[in-house]
């Protein structure tokens, strides 16, 4: 019985044996591999056996290599962008004006004419049958008119010598005058027959560019006709529709009312050609609640054809220049906790940080009210690396202060060997 016993106990003592053992080994080896992985996990920034500081991103006591530009003063242009449809001065749609059938068409499609040009005509035997019979009908007027005309100079001279009644010559004048009136009625329907004549061959009301016909020739018509020949569209001039936010109206309300031509640009969809260039021509006299927005129109003269009505393209409008401003790049700009700032050497090998108030930008420059002054020189590229006070390389430090801003600017996006192109280094190597 107590063999049987002591024969468990044995067995719990000896697995609690080997579980001892495995933990051991387990503590044993354990903070050779944390080293490992922790030496795995040191930035490449890091010294190596030699003891050399190796490149990188990390961490490093060494000097940071940065791109820098130096502050320029200049003209700034104040552009307002807006999304804007091209419009069209005038819309005609050309129908006819008598009844008949469309017996030729003079037109091409989407040709451009001029106003009083034929585009088509209608039958015209109709009415030139009601002309010829308007003007018999005046013929006969007119005679009647002329016999009465001469029956009223021979009763004034007979009542001169009392052989008539004052009736008869004023019967006699009478008829005069009623004879003048049906000349004149007559008159009026030639100039109708005349001008239904005229009517017959459907010219252009404007100049402008003509669209699709919408009629065949052997089609009868009908005065006013629903159905519209075609539509021309005048498109030299041409104008452009687009609506600017409240915000930005003072500048522009203000040089506008003072007389000012404000250049207004038309690029593209794609914001990358421009098409056209006008000057703003009017405003709307309320603005939307709706969108807070008030519209504008601005007149193109098109003369290369490359507006087209209905179409959507962007307005650069030049609210404002403003002169002989300070101008630093945009991509030196920085932004924290702290508000705006800019890294600027300190020197030749330090940088600090000075808090900036901007201005307008264009998204290559933009203007710099407080905190910059002309030559001072601003890191562009290794900023994320930067501290107020650290050590810095300039690498490709090559902007010339007497250049314009937007030279600058163009010469510092790219990158330019120098003669020893195997010794220069590059920001983030």
């Amino acid at each position: 019985m107590q063999s049987s016993v002591s024969r468990p106990s044995r067995r719990w003592l000896f697995g609690l044996l080997i579980l001892l053992i495995i933990g051991a080994v387990c503590w044993h080896f354990w903070p050779s591999g944390a080293h490992q992985k922790v030496a795995q996990a040191k930035p490449a920034g890091h010294a190596g056996k030699s003891g050399m500081m190796r490149p990188g991103f990390g961490a490093s006591s060494g000097p940071v290599p940065v791109r820098v530009a130096a502050a320029t003063v200049g003209d700034f242009p104040v552009y307002y962008k807006a999304l804007g449809t091209v419009t069209a001065l005038n819309t005609v749609n050309v129908r006819t004006q008598v009844a008949g059938q469309l017996v030729k068409i003079n037109f091409q499609e989407g040709q451009m004419v001029k106003a009083g040009d034929v585009l088509a005509e209608i039958d015209p035997r109709n009415y030139q049958s009601a002309l010829l019979q308007a003007q018999g009908t005046l013929l006969q007027s007119q005679a009647q008119l002329k016999n009465a005309q001469v029956d009223l100079q021979r009763y004034r001279g007979l009542f001169a010598e009392d052989s008539i009644a004052k009736q008869t010559l004023d019967t006699a004048e009478a008829l005069v005058q009623q004879y003048q009136g049906t000349v004149k009625t007559n008159q009026g329907a030639v100039e109708t027959a005349k001008l239904n004549l005229d009517f017959t061959k459907i010219r252009a009301p404007i100049a402008g560019r003509l669209g699709l016909r919408q009629l065949d020739v052997g089609n009868l018509l009908a005065a006013n006709d629903s159905q519209a020949l075609v539509v021309i569209t005048q498109t030299q001039p041409i104008s452009v529709a687009f609506t600017l936010p409240e915000n930005n109206l003072d500048t522009v309300l203000t040089r506008f009312h003072s007389g000012a031509k404000l250049p207004a640009e038309a690029w593209d969809r794609g914001d990358v050609k421009q098409q056209a260039r006008g000057v703003l021509q009017s405003l709307d006299n309320q603005i939307d609640i709706t969108t807070g927005t008030l519209k504008f129109k601005a007149l193109y003269e098109n003369r290369e054809q490359a507006l087209f009505p209905n179409q959507f393209v962007n307005v650069h409008l030049l609210a404002d220049t403003l002169k002989n401003v300070v101008l630093a790049p945009s991509a030196a700009i920085q932004f924290g906790n702290d508000g705006t700032f800019v890294y600027v050497m300190d020197g030749d090998k330090k940088v600090k940080i000075r808090p900036l108030k901007v201005g307008a930008s264009d998204g290559n420059l933009t203007v710099i009210k407080e905190g910059l002054a002309v030559g001072d020189r601003v890191v562009l590229e290794g900023t994320d690396r930067l501290k107020d006070g650290g050590d810095v390389e300039v690498v490709n430090d090559s902007q010339d202060l007497s250049k314009a801003p937007s030279e600058q600017l163009k010469e510092g996006s790219t990158s330019k060997a120098p003669a020893e192109a195997g010794k220069a280094k590059k920001v983030g190597a």
